[in-house]
């Protein structure tokens, strides 16, 4: 199995994630917007038997503004690393553009209902999330 590996802003943590995501989208929600400062965040969702912290466990902080949504960042340089999502989905959201080759392919995205960019791509969208993760599996046209 393929392996990336990746850190945050400094280099001071390192992760390696095994495989592709299992889930990778795009989200609308206000809690992604500002958490990364910006209008979308590309999510991928690894099992979490396939998130290693593979240098610098002592950096990491974190903090949950809501309950299941533990973002984690580097608190050298605040860099972003992941949001643990296991007591939530059962998932860790490993930012994918920080990881080394890794190419995120986004199929749909979510909490588009919170949108404040409209994105035409031809991806569904969904107003939550599809119904295999928890959701209304309700569509919203672009």
């Amino acid at each position: 199995m393929t392996s990336y590996s990746g850190s945050c802003f400094c280099g001071a943590v390192g992760l390696e994630v095994q495989g592709k995501a299992d889930v990778e989208a795009i989200c609308h929600c206000q809690i992604c917007r500002d958490w990364s400062a910006s209008p979308v965040n590309a999510a991928a969702l690894w099992k979490p038997e396939n998130v290693n912290v593979i240098k610098g466990k002592e950096h990491l902080s974190s903090y949950a503004a809501v309950a299941g949504h533990e973002k984690t960042w580097c608190n050298l340089c605040g860099g972003h690393l992941l949001t643990d999502h296991r007591d939530s989905f059962g998932v860790i959201d490993v930012y994918a553009c920080i990881l080394d080759d890794y190419e995120i392919s986004p199929t749909f995205h979510i909490n588009y209902e919170s949108t404040v960019l409209p994105i035409k791509d031809g991806l569904p969208k969904f107003k939550d999330f599809p119904a295999a993760l928890g959701g209304s599996d309700e569509l919203m046209d672009e």
